[in-house]
This record gives C-alpha cells, sequence and structure tokens, in this order.
C-alpha cells in the first residue's frame, strides 16, 4: 500500500444573524474555512441560487477549482520533467452540477480549458500527451464519480527563438 496522507481543517459558520436556523430564511449561508498553518480562510457560502452570497467560494466552486489546480499542479511537473519550459498557464474550468427532485444534485462533468504557453512552440505536440498523462495522475480527477474534460489549448510566446531573424524562422 501507498503513503497515506490526511488533510485537515475546519469549517466555521459565521452565519447566525441572531436567531441561529429559527427559519429557513433567518440564517446567512456564510462560512469560514481554514487549515493549520495557512494564510488566510477562504471565505465560502451556498450558491447564490441557495441563499448563498455571490461574492463568496461555495462548495461547488471549490470542487472545480481543486480539479482544475490538480491538473495544473500535474501537468507543470510533467513538463518539467519532459525539459519542456511553461511560461504561462490559465484554465477557465467549468463545472455542470444537475439539481434533482427532492432537493439534492449532482455534477454531471466538469470542463478544463487550460490555456498553456511554453517558450518552445517545437514542443508543443508533447503537450497532449502530457496533459492526458497529468489526468490519470491527478488524485481530485480520480477521485470523483463524473467525467473530466480536457480541452487544452497551447500558446507560444510571441517571440519564439525559431521567429528571430536569422534562426531560419519565417
Amino acid at each position: 500500500m501507498g503513503r497515506e496522507h490526511c488533510y485537515r481543517l475546519t469549517t466555521r459558520w459565521t452565519g447566525n444573524l441572531g436567531s441561529g436556523t429559527s427559519g429557513y430564511g433567518d440564517y446567512s449561508r456564510n462560512h469560514e474555512i481554514v487549515a493549520a498553518e495557512k494564510a488566510m480562510a477562504i471565505p465560502g457560502s451556498s450558491d447564490p441560487a441557495f441563499r448563498g452570497e455571490a461574492g463568496r467560494y461555495n462548495p461547488e466552486d471549490l470542487l472545480v477549482a481543486s480539479l482544475s489546480a490538480c491538473h495544473m499542479l500535474w501537468l507543470l511537473h510533467l513538463a518539467a520533467d519532459a525539459g519542456i519550459v511553461v511560461t504561462a498557464y490559465e484554465d477557465e474550468a467549468t463545472g455542470t452540477m444537475e439539481e434533482t427532485a427532492g432537493g439534492g444534485g449532482a455534477f454531471t462533468e466538469v470542463t478544463l480549458r487550460p490555456q498553456v504557453t511554453i517558450a518552445s512552440s517545437g514542443r508543443a505536440g508533447d503537450l497532449e500527451a502530457l496533459h492526458h498523462r497529468a489526468h490519470l495522475l491527478c488524485f481530485i480527477a480520480r477521485s470523483v464519480n463524473f467525467p473530466v474534460k480536457i480541452e487544452p489549448s497551447v500558446g507560444r510566446p510571441f517571440a519564439d527563438e525559431a521567429d528571430l531573424p536569422g534562426t531560419g524562422g519565417t
């Protein structure tokens, strides 16, 4: 068996408006997520559709963010191992959750759209395999029961070395 890792945090409800949960509309969904030795708390709430505050992270946001960050961290690791210099990475991730009768719901999919900029366009083709491998290694993606789709694109810096005058570029 492999090594085991434990993640401990505290979720603290901060939404008592004076009468606790005396009625469904009488309390705020605001909370904080705090982990020991972390610099700051994450301000949380529920989705505005469920009486939460739009300016705070909700559990659904954090699930999509976890998948996005896990994929990014694996890709950066694999790129470094492969000698591919990543100079920028941005992901426009989306998640779809469907409500069910009775008030429940479940995610049906998450799509990651990483835009990766690399130092040499000659290695762009290698990134597809790295995205696939990163997806297979991502701890979070391996833990969910819905599809996580990866739709990557590769950018390159404005002046790639091959494009500079005198280096054989066009």
